[in-house]
């Protein structure tokens, strides 16, 4: 690609990094915007993200497929397990996410996605700035593609190296 030339990623294209807790497809990388990076997320039964925040970055989730849990508010209080029951000040509850669900989250806002139904969900992701989700996904990816439970510390040590602040665990079958 060249500044006089876009980008065209056709439908299974893409870098892909795969575990049993998630599979990462990156469409658009650091190495093709400034703007944004950009992925394809399949989300396997039983995954849990976790609550977390960003200071810098902004995200956008987009559901192509299956159903999501969704959070993006700061709750009355963050408890430390269980952010399905939160709820904000303003009567925000998390959401279920069905295709063609959109959700923006700033800067700041406490988010979180999971997957509590039988079947895998599907979602465009994108971050920005890029690169940092590129890296972390692939890091995250190496932690989590070890078998068994996830190791919390690693996960928190990486979050804490690519701007995620962890509110509650991440999980998966």
């Amino acid at each position: 690609m060249t500044e006089t030339e876009g980008l065209y990623v056709p439908p299974g294209h893409g870098r892909v990094v795969e575990t049993p807790a998630q599979r990462v497809t990156f469409k658009v990388t650091g190495m093709h915007s400034r703007m944004a990076s950009t992925f394809e997320v399949e989300v396997p039964p039983g995954f849990d993200v976790g609550a977390h925040v960003h200071t810098r970055s902004e995200e956008l989730f987009y559901v192509l497929d299956g159903e999501l849990d969704v959070l993006a508010f700061e709750p009355r209080i963050r408890t430390p397990d269980n952010w399905q029951r939160w709820e904000s000040s303003s009567g925000s509850r998390v959401l279920r996410a069905t295709p063609g669900t959109v959700i923006v989250v700033p800067p700041g806002c406490p988010h979180a996605f999971a997957n509590p139904t039988d079947t895998p969900a599907k979602m465009f992701f994108q971050a920005s700035p890029p690169p940092d989700h590129e890296r972390y996904f692939e890091e995250l990816l190496e932690i989590l593609g070890n078998g068994g439970p996830p190791d919390q510390e690693a996960i928190e040590a990486l979050r804490a190296k690519y701007d995620i602040e962890q509110l509650t665990p991440l999980r998966h079958r």
